[in-house]
């Protein structure tokens, strides 16, 4: 189910992005579940849609869902493949903050910096270098 609260901070295409994305995450949309269409969502709701319409761009983007055109927008099997991702690239970052001596807290804090910002907190001790081949530029 989800709720949209308009006393909310969050912007309504921010909420229904993040709910629908938890609901993938934690499997409550299971892969291949066909969501219901823009216009329908957003009358179910009470929203634009344009609102909707962002918040599936956005979800499309991450790789969580797809859309097939006319057929509708679907639960993607990639948003899967996109935890592993970041899973992998976790054990690899912890690798170098470990090789070159920062502690948890501010290798934290960089993640935390990279997150809000877009990017990392400036660090002379962690390059690119210390990315694998494909990920210096990704």
């Amino acid at each position: 189910m989800i709720v949209i609260d308009s006393a909310s901070p969050t912007p309504p295409f921010e909420q229904l992005r993040a709910q629908l994305a938890r609901q993938i995450q934690d499997n409550t949309l299971a892969v291949g579940t066909k969501l219901p269409t823009i216009r329908r969502l957003a009358a179910d709701l009470g929203l634009a849609v344009n609102t909707v319409g962002r918040a599936y761009r956005q979800l499309e983007e991450a790789g969580l869902i797809e859309t097939r055109g006319p057929a509708g927008s679907f639960v993607s099997a990639s948003g899967e493949q996109g935890r592993e991702r970041a899973r992998r690239a976790a054990r690899e970052y912890a690798a170098v903050i470990a090789s070159v001596g920062i502690d948890t807290d501010e290798a934290i804090r960089i993640v935390q910096a990279a997150m809000t910002n877009g990017t990392a907190a400036p660090s002379s001790r962690l390059t690119t270098s210390h990315l694998p081949d494909g990920e210096r530029d990704a």
